[in-house]
């Protein structure tokens, strides 16, 4: 027993940030950050919170899949955390819609999405559950050092939903990680416990970037092609392939490494930055209401990100 998508929908916050605001903030300018990462613009929160993306997302993918609040018999958030360190931000989306359900957070970074779906498959194989919305949602611009150029410029908050039920439109679904968690991390905050030495790291987000790079491209391609030989097809049998949207650079490797078109694989990741978790069912909600992805359309998920955590699933549209 398998699943298949069927609503999704996506919030971004209100306040806009191009590269050249964030140029007046620190040394940096837009053909620096254009050139290194492909990003242009950012969404980032003022007033919002983490719960009301997630929650807005959710009644937009519940709206799309035809059902009501009432009918969801679990949520999953993928999330790096939610406005509280508890309860979960999963609670929080179940509060605002009114349910009480079963209900927790995952944090695999940025592979989130495709892990959630996974342990969405697992959950609704036992029959016990029968819709489950997946919520992928962060707010990044609270875990970056706004001081530093090389991080700070690559992130964006957002969030994005998908109602899941039984079918058979995924055809494969792997997720593994690869020990190398200093590669990207935030520590967690010290408090200010009187019985432990305090440390000035603030809990930002650190990243060798290059490194990243080098997984991500290494990675990725292999992942594509293990899944690809598991279900017996070839590249030319995809119609897409949404990748994690954490750096143009990277996706562009990847195509070149698999000689296929741009067309295959598409790219928001200059308006939206990486917004982690939620970088793939956004891509996935926007394609879908432009149009862009019909019933019977194979589409490649990759999801990549700290630990690292990778996560690689085939999809034959609905």
């Amino acid at each position: 027993m398998g699943l298949k998508i069927i609503g999704t929908g996506r919030v971004l916050p209100s306040k806009a940030v191009s590269n050249d605001e964030l140029a007046v903030m620190i040394d940096t300018n837009d053909e620096w950050i254009t050139t290194r990462t492909g990003i242009k613009n950012r969404y980032i929160c003022t007033t919002e919170t983490l719960t009301d993306l997630a929650e807005s997302a959710s009644r937009m993918a519940l709206g799309k899949a035809n059902l009501s609040a009432s009918e969801i018999d679990m949520i999953i958030c993928p999330t790096l955390g939610g406005d509280y360190v508890m309860p979960s931000l999963a609670c929080c989306v179940a509060q605002r819609l009114g349910i009480a359900c079963n209900a927790f957070d995952i944090n695999a970074a940025c592979s989130g999405f495709v892990y959630g779906l996974e342990i969405a498959e697992n959950f609704l194989s036992s029959g016990k559950y029968r819709n489950i919305l997946i919520v992928s949602a962060d707010i990044i611009s609270r875990l970056v050092d706004w001081r530093d150029r090389s991080t700070c410029v690559l992130f964006g908050d957002g969030a994005a939903a998908c109602v899941v039920t039984q079918g058979d439109a995924v055809k494969y679904i792997c997720n593994k990680s690869e020990p190398k968690t200093e590669l990207l991390y935030a520590k967690s905050r010290d408090g200010n416990n009187p019985f432990t030495s305090q440390t000035a790291d603030g809990g930002y987000v650190n990243m060798q970037g290059q490194e990243v790079y080098e997984f991500a491209v290494r990675a990725v391609e292999r992942e594509i092609l293990d899944a690809l030989d598991t279900v017996q097809m070839q590249a030319a049998d995809v119609n897409f392939f949404l990748l994690h949207q954490a750096n143009s650079r990277i996706i562009k490797a990847v195509k070149s490494k698999m000689k296929l078109s741009a067309e295959k694989f598409p790219i928001n990741i200059d308006r939206y930055a990486n917004t982690t978790a939620a970088t793939i069912p956004i891509l996935l909600d926007e394609m879908l209401e432009d149009g862009k992805i019909a019933p019977g359309d194979v589409l490649v998920l990759v999801g990549f990100g700290a630990g690292m955590t990778i996560g690689t699933s085939v999809i034959v549209w609905e």
